[in-house]
């Protein structure tokens, strides 16, 4: 009994040792396309200022997907109303137009790293406003926006 019970525990204690996320928000674009009217809004409860942690972008889209980059323009909403605006360019594809990330089938999923190692200045409410900033209104193949802040358990 005892030689089945100890694997058990540790393959229980290993699996429950991944990352900490405060917020983990994903968004389902309608009809697999991203337009100018479509403001993904993230809101995060940051409990201290002596966290650090990590920022994370993940892009679901389609391989017709038509261009090598998506770019954004993120706005954070500080506790004290305070605004940041900020243009972010996220790669899909190289410059050889391969795809980033995991791809099957038809589609591709790209995590890419907004910010490592991040603190916050001010414990409270963060919003967080995320906007496509391509040329066109309407660009397709985007499926999912995922948005995750991880808690890295490491204090400064």
């Amino acid at each position: 009994m005892r030689k089945l019970l100890y694997p058990l525990l540790a393959v229980l204690l290993l699996g429950s040792c991944g990352p900490d996320y405060i917020l983990d928000r994903r968004y389902e674009m309608e009809g697999a396309q991203w337009t100018y009217d479509n403001v993904l809004s993230f809101e995060a409860e940051i409990p201290d200022t002596l966290g650090v942690y990590n920022l994370w972008m993940e892009i679901d889209h389609g391989k017709d997907f038509a261009y090598q980059n998506l770019y954004t323009r993120i706005t954070t909403i500080f506790p004290d109303q305070k605004r940041l605006e900020q243009r972010l360019s996220f790669e899909l594809a190289d410059k050889f137009g391969n795809w980033q990330g995991d791809c099957r089938g038809d589609r591709c999923r790209v995590r890419i790293p907004i910010q490592e190692s991040a603190f916050f200045n001010q414990a409270g409410t963060y919003t967080f406003m995320l906007e496509q900033y391509m040329r066109t209104d309407s660009i397709p193949a985007v499926r999912t926006i995922r948005f995750q802040i991880e808690d890295t358990g490491i204090r400064r």
